[in-house]
């Protein structure tokens, strides 16, 4: 980001907390004043504090909260760190009920528990509820709802004999992960001898420090390389990273499927030309891969 977007948002920030201070009287500004993009409906977005300084967005959200602000929504910061013990001060204050939408790192299902409270004490209430938050973002919760249009699944406990239950499903290949992530490093997700599993599991515990809810094992499809696409539905609305870009059928048919207001679809096409979906996550918390930030920002004003 340049230096004078990332001063002007820094400046932004330091003025909305002097205003909660008392120290600077808010702007005050006719309806002929505000800009026109303004007067569309405006979103309230909460975005991770800067470890560095807590005055702006972590750097990976420094860009799209600048495009959220410039295309007249509010910006406002939590400490995310601060929600594995409880809830987190927000700053600047919400307008009273607020409606409020996270943008930011992943969180566990207790740490969005404390989120949402921290938004409640704060004055607003979340667009996500933790309910519809782990409906999208644990794979048990989904896989439920679209298993038809994504590879099967099968779920175990830590505990379970997983060498033997691999074995008696018989598949060529195994992707194994947690009920949110996957393990992109080291060994990898992907196995072919079910013996693999133990140093695949050892693994996700080593570099991720738990296993978030339980483990999920899924039958390897044939992907064409390069197919995978990202969609967002917000609404009950599908979106492409393009805007006139068809969108396939499993994702239309999430957006009526998967109760939760705002959510991702990844989608690959299948070496048989089956298009079927990889991956379904909360949007909040979905990154932007193969959008502009400019394209993520355009969708918040075409739902209203």
């Amino acid at each position: 980001m340049k230096k004078e977007t990332f001063e002007k948002l820094e400046q932004s920030f330091e003025e909305a907390v002097a205003i909660e201070s008392g120290e600077m009287a808010p702007a005050r500004a006719t309806i002929l004043e505000v800009p026109e993009k303004s007067m569309r409906k405006a979103r309230t977005i909460l975005y991770p504090q800067s470890i560095l300084d807590p005055r702006t967005p972590d750097e990976m959200f420094c860009e799209e909260a600048q495009a959220m602000t410039a295309a007249g929504h509010n910006a406002h910061l939590i400490d995310t760190e601060a929600l594995t013990a409880g809830p987190a001060r927000i700053r600047p204050p919400f307008e009273h009920g607020a409606c409020v939408v996270y943008r930011g790192w992943m969180l566990t299902h207790g740490e969005y528990v404390n989120l949402a409270a921290s938004v409640e004490r704060a004055g607003g209430f979340c667009f996500t509820s933790p309910e519809q938050y782990v409906a999208a973002h644990h794979l048990p919760n989904w896989y439920a709802v679209v298993k038809d249009y994504t590879p099967e699944t099968v779920f175990f406990d830590t505990d379970a004999d997983l060498v033997s239950e691999l074995r008696r499903l018989g598949w060529e290949r195994f992707f194994v992960k947690d009920h949110v992530k996957s393990l992109k490093t080291s060994v990898g997700s992907v196995v072919e001898d079910p013996k693999q599993i133990e140093t695949v599991v050892s693994e996700m515990e080593k570099y991720r420090g738990f296993i978030e809810g339980g483990l999920c094992v899924r039958r390897v499809e044939d992907f064409i390389a390069s197919s995978e696409r990202r969609y967002f539905v917000l609404n009950r609305r599908p979106f492409a990273a393009e805007p006139d870009s068809a969108i396939p059928e499993p994702v239309a048919y999430c957006a009526e499927a998967i109760p939760s207001p705002f959510f991702s679809v990844d989608v690959a096409r299948r070496a048989d030309g089956v298009e079927r979906i990889v991956e379904v996550g909360d949007g909040q918390v979905s990154d932007l891969v193969g959008w502009s930030v400019e394209r993520f920002v355009e969708i918040w004003g075409e739902t209203g």
